[in-house]
């Protein structure tokens, strides 16, 4: 009787996580759309009137050529080649932009403003991807592992200027939130404003860039070092690419200890939710004492 109860809670909980989470994509979905499509009209049409006020300044040139060579411009755009300036623009495929890219690779962020146009280059970035995703992953959670480490000598540090009389929750707090801000203070809050000031971006757009950076979403709309009116130092690309994938092990170790802190609060909410994940755990255990004993 008590396993048919813990049956129904099971369900339940799954049934209300799926209800939540498909809400959150359709509410986002509306606010989206009241947001962007009329600015996206409004863009429309003024490419329209553009493109006929042209028309009608060039009487030579008519509305197929001008299709044909708007398409080729969005053809190397497509390609990485910004249509702007003249041949003397800088290459997408110097080492530190190439560097750049590697690392856009396998952290899955794939902005899109940038891709291999040869077949050899795509079949080679394929293979890149299988093993640079995985080895990156392993060396995010050994990033990750490590900053905790450093985490947990943050404590031990802070007992020794607190009282005795201070509870080790309230000294485990208080090293969270210092690690907490000294990470976002060289994370989140320098790099977007150092990328603001060499781009030439409002500070709003500077941290627009650096969370979808971070957060692998990699919409490709802002991108650092793709100006072709700007020189940028040699290795510019490259300190950005190593700033990405350091960021990233810090910001997984964060969503690490969120995760733990959403399960606490969802422990302490639905009491079933804990003995659910024990059995899921013995479950795995019990499956992977099986493979083993096949061998």
């Amino acid at each position: 009787m008590a396993r048919f109860e813990f049956t129904q809670i099971k369900v339940s909980w799954t049934a209300l996580l799926a209800l939540v989470y498909f809400t959150y994509l359709m509410v986002g979905a509306i606010i989206f759309q009241v947001l962007e499509r009329e600015a996206e009209n409004n863009n429309r049409n003024h490419f329209q009137l553009e493109k006929l006020h042209f028309l009608a300044n060039y009487t030579c040139l008519d509305g197929p050529a001008l299709e044909k060579f708007v398409q080729v411009i969005l053809d190397v755009w497509e390609k990485g080649v910004n249509p702007s300036g003249n041949s003397t623009n800088p290459t997408n495929w110097d080492f530190s932009s190439s560097f750049f890219f590697a690392g856009t690779v396998v952290t899955t962020i794939g902005y899109g403003n940038l891709s291999p146009s040869t077949v050899t280059g795509q079949v080679f970035c394929v293979f890149y991807a299988l093993c640079g995703i995985p080895l990156n992953l392993v060396f995010l959670k050994q990033l990750g592992k490590c900053l905790a480490v450093h985490l947990g000598r943050l404590e031990r540090g802070i007992v020794l200027f607190v009282p005795h009389k201070v509870q080790q929750r309230a000294i485990e707090t208080l090293a969270v939130g210092f690690f907490f801000l000294t990470g976002s203070l060289l994370v989140l809050v320098i790099p977007p404003l150092l990328f603001s000031y060499v781009e030439g971006w409002t500070i709003g757009e500077g941290f627009y860039f650096a969370f979808i950076t971070l957060s692998t979403i990699g919409f490709g709309d802002y991108v650092v070092g793709t100006d072709p009116d700007k020189s940028y130092i040699s290795l510019y690309r490259s300190l950005a690419g190593i700033w990405i994938i350091f960021a990233l092990g810090w910001l997984a170790l964060i969503f690490n200890m969120g995760t733990r802190l959403m399960e606490h609060v969802v422990i302490l909410t639905h009491p079933g939710f804990k003995k659910q994940k024990e059995e899921e755990e013995e479950d795995v255990s019990s499956s992977k004492l099986e493979d083993i004993s096949k061998i």
